[in-house]
């Protein structure tokens, strides 16, 4: 069974690691459009409504689709100084992240996808856009990055948790072997 779940774990990583590259390109349009940005304002004293907006669009779709890249990679805030501590062990770490993936991880993410939903349905049927003159249209696509963002964190929580229960099984296997 441990090798069914690392090679759907591995699946799952492939996939995340492909979608954080591809955001990778993001931050480099988002780069490049805030230095267009400020040198059209300070310089030509021109600025954008949809320019600036674009920009933390952009910023939004990095940090909400990113955020399964950055849990693969072990990115996110965690109270290190238990975590990271030598009196944890690799089976005591596996015993944490499989936990707080089931009960703390998936089930947030599932709220999120489950409220937002209508939020996005809705600027979906209304044609939603941006409230201020010259701004982008569309919002709907912006908005129905949320619960996308958190599905890939879901599946990148799935990978985690069969990561660390394959870890605990692989251990308490050999610890019962003669």
């Amino acid at each position: 069974m441990p090798d069914v779940m690392r090679k759907l774990a591995g699946g799952i990583e492939r996939f995340s690691e492909l979608c954080g590259r591809g955001l990778a390109w993001l931050v480099l349009a988002l780069v490049l459009l805030v230095a267009y940005d400020v040198m059209m304002r300070y310089f030509f004293l021109s600025g954008s409504i949809a320019i600036q907006e674009l920009e933390w669009h952009l910023f939004s779709l990095i940090f909400l689709l990113g955020a399964a890249y950055t849990l693969k990679h072990d990115g996110h805030v965690r109270l290190d100084l238990v975590y990271r501590s030598r009196f944890m062990s690799d089976t005591r770490r596996a015993w944490i992240n499989l936990a707080c993936s089931l009960l703390f991880l998936i089930p947030f993410c599932v709220l999120i996808i489950i409220s937002s939903w209508p939020f996005v349905s809705q600027a979906y049927l209304f044609s939603e856009g941006s409230p201020d003159p010259g701004g982008l249209p569309y919002r709907w696509v912006l908005k129905a990055a949320i619960p996308l963002g958190f599905f890939l964190l879901i599946i990148q929580g799935i990978s985690e948790a069969l990561k660390s229960l394959s870890l605990i099984l692989d251990r308490k296997s050999r610890q019962e072997a003669p």
